[in-house]
């Protein structure tokens, strides 16, 4: 019996440090499977789910080599499965699918790996049936009627917790903009009629009373608090003792601070502590940085549809004269051929393409006591393009940009008037090529007619708005909603009336100069890693007295660079030789004519358009597989679709906390101008081109 009794007792002691061991064992979790759901994306049901599926063999030999790069080895445990199957029931229920079931299965194979499936099946989905909202009725009936139109919801939407919680912000939202501080929302009742599939949702509100602001206190801190008055303070924030409590006002007048530039950290907040009978004070807490600043820069842009880089050198006197008026003073050069600015910074070298920019700038947040931002600014910049002309351009900018009240759908409309002298002078290589160009199409005009002026001289005022409604969900990186803007200018009208005034000629053309630009994005995956974005965008310019080819080149339309066709460089999609063609028994004056409108290059009527998918790869890496489109021409009557230059590309992007950067590789995929196939053309030369840029392409 003794002996019996020790080999029974190590026989349990044996299964006991088996099962121990095997407890302990562990089984990598190669796959996680989601089978039955179709109302829910799989990308959206892996973001709720903890158990995770290990990374593939690479990843962990990366992991395991450097300790830097890749992912470490995810191992199966069973303890994770309950608390994920409530989480993709709870994930259900929040989007209408209250009677959805949920199974977790996982199978171990020989070689310790395990794969792991939900089993789902959704259920059909409640709709909305009534959306009930109490107590309102304290509230004045004008409000009550508003608060009912913002919040109705249709009966045939499927119940989403998401469209409970917008309607619970709107209302709050609105009652925190006319007065009710204390506004609260109790948690929302639903009531689910499994039979019919119908969802009842009540929501009870506790308004409270009614403030207005009895006080505005002003709070500073920092190294320029004593240049800053208390009172410009206020005058900027623009609530008054008397105001009714408003929460957008505080935002607003915030907004207005920041814009300032005289603030590194502003805060505007009622001080809800303080409250007496229904009236509230106002807490404004700033911190005012240094009122002088001199600042070296370096600057990486997107200006002309192509990458440049440079530096400057500023000198900023914030609050000059009071008002909060700052004045900055900025010197700045840029090179769009990167590399060999670099190897020989000279603007006069052969090498260099770019610009060359001193200017001076004063600005202000009112005019004339409204909160009407507003720019006046006086330049020279010095312009070089490698195979076309050197540039000087001197002139003013008095510019407005207003604040729109909120609920607009436009928020965003600006103001302008500019007066320009400009100068460009022509490489004679390319007015060689010109001439060339056109002897070849007329080989029948004698050589010694063709006389090309060198210099072009144009004096331009041009009055233009700006307005733009932006509906976007991120500014970095927008995965839903979309962008509008439209531009239109008059060039020279202004100046025909004043000069006409005095009884002198005016020679220059008049114009007007619309541009309309229009973007949208899609999110096509419910973690919105993954984005199709599209843009649209035309302009059109047209002389109403004049000859329009006198409108000078910077005011003209070019297609291609990092921002536009991204097969071609900046500014190489512009009308060619058709310009050049005579009608029949020219005169000299035809001639000049013709040769007048070549020189200048750009062209009257523009189209681009892009079609992207961006992807977000890893952390801040993503990528952009693009189709680019467009061209530009003399007229819209020019337009044809075998004219439209389109290109292929893709590429690839580190999302900074500042602006994406940006790296793309276009194809020319079909060039208008040379219709051999894609596999005819050398690759280097004739189709390639690589483009580094700051921001998404659009």
């Amino acid at each position: 019996h003794f002996l019996n009794i020790i080999l029974l007792v190590t026989i349990i002691l044996l299964v006991n440090q088996t099962s121990f061991s095997q407890s302990k064992e562990k089984f990598e979790l190669i796959s996680v499977n989601f089978n039955g759901n179709s109302a829910l994306t799989t990308d959206l049901l892996e973001t709720v789910v903890q158990t995770k599926e290990s990374p593939g063999w690479f990843s962990q030999f990366l992991e395991g080599f450097t300790g830097l790069f890749g992912e470490e080895a995810i191992y199966f445990d069973s303890l994770l499965i309950p608390g994920d199957v409530n989480a993709l029931k709870t994930l259900y229920e929040s989007r209408g699918y209250f009677e959805n079931k949920i199974r977790a299965d996982y199978f171990l194979n020989e070689d310790k790996e395990v794969e792991l499936t939900f089993n789902i099946s959704e259920g059909d989905p409640a709709v909305f049936r009534k959306f009930e909202v109490t107590g309102l009725d304290s509230l004045q009936n004008d409000f009550r009627k508003d608060i009912f139109e913002r919040i109705a919801v249709d009966t045939s939407e499927i119940y989403s917790n998401s469209e409970v919680e917008r309607n619970v912000t709107v209302v709050l939202g609105y009652l925190k903009d006319r007065g009710y501080v204390f506004a609260r929302a109790e948690s929302p009742v639903v009531w689910v009629d499994t039979l019919n599939n119908r969802a009842d949702v009540e929501i009870n509100f506790e308004t409270g009373k009614k403030y207005t602001v009895n006080e505005v206190r002003v709070q500073k801190s920092g190294d320029g608090k004593a240049e800053v008055d208390d009172e410009l303070i206020r005058e900027i924030v623009g609530i008054d003792s008397g105001d009714t409590y408003s929460y957008i006002n505080m935002r607003r007048g915030q907004i207005r601070l920041y814009r300032t530039n005289l603030f590194t950290s502003a805060l505007v907040s009622a001080i809800t502590s303080d409250t007496a009978g229904q009236q509230v004070p106002i807490g404004i807490t700033t911190d005012i940085g240094k009122i002088h600043e001199f600042s070296p820069e370096i600057i990486m842009n997107d200006e002309d549809n192509t990458f440049n880089f440079g530096f400057g050198l500023g000198f900023t006197k914030k609050n000059f004269l009071g008002d909060a008026r700052k004045l900055s003073l900025n010197l700045s050069t840029a090179a769009q051929n990167v590399t060999e600015f670099i190897t020989n910074p000279s603007i006069n070298d052969t090498t260099f393409y770019g610009y060359a920019d001193a200017r001076i700038i004063i600005e202000q947040p009112f005019l004339f006591g409204l909160p009407i931002d507003t720019k006046l600014e006086t330049y020279y910049t010095l312009q070089k393009r490698k195979a076309e002309y050197n540039a000087i351009l001197y002139g003013w900018k008095l510019g407005f940009d207003f604040e729109l009240p909120p609920y607009t759908y436009f928020n965003y409309f600006t103001t302008y008037f500019n007066v320009e002298k400009s100068r460009y002078k022509f490489h004679q290589k390319y007015l060689d090529d010109l001439k060339r160009s056109f002897l070849v199409i007329n080989p029948e005009i004698d050589s010694n007619y063709v006389n090309l002026p060198g210099v072009s001289e144009n004096i331009n005022a041009v009055l233009g708005i700006g307005l733009g409604a932006n509906k976007t969900n991120d500014f970095l990186f927008p995965t839903r909603g979309y962008n509008l803007s439209l531009v239109v200018e008059d060039g020279n009208g202004l100046a025909y009336l004043a000069i006409k005034t005095f009884g002198l000629e005016f020679n220059d053309p008049i114009y007007y100069r619309a541009i309309m630009n229009f973007s949208y994005y899609l999110a096509l995956t419910e973690n919105e890693n993954t984005v199709l974005a599209s843009k649209v965008k035309t302009g059109y310019i047209q002389a109403y007295r004049g000859n329009q080819y006198d409108i000078p080149l910077n005011q003209r339309f070019y297609v291609g660079g990092s921002n536009s066709v991204r097969g071609w460089n900046t500014r190489q999609l512009v009308p060619k030789n058709s310009r050049f063609v005579l009608p029949e028994n020219p005169t000299n004056e035809d001639i000049e004519s013709i040769l007048a409108r070549g020189i200048i290059p750009g062209g009257f009527f523009m189209l681009e358009g892009s079609i992207e998918a961006r992807i977000r790869l890893l952390g801040k890496i993503g990528s952009a597989v693009f189709i680019d489109y467009g061209n530009s021409w003399n007229s819209y009557s020019e337009v044809v679709w075998d004219n439209i230059a389109v290109a292929v590309g893709f590429g690839f992007r580190y999302y900074s906390e500042i602006a994406p950067i940006r790296v793309d590789f276009g194809f020319k995929y079909y060039d208008p101008s040379d219709r051999r196939s894609i596999f005819k053309k050398q690759f280097w030369g004739e189709i390639f081109q690589f483009h580094l840029g700051i921001g998404e392409a659009f």
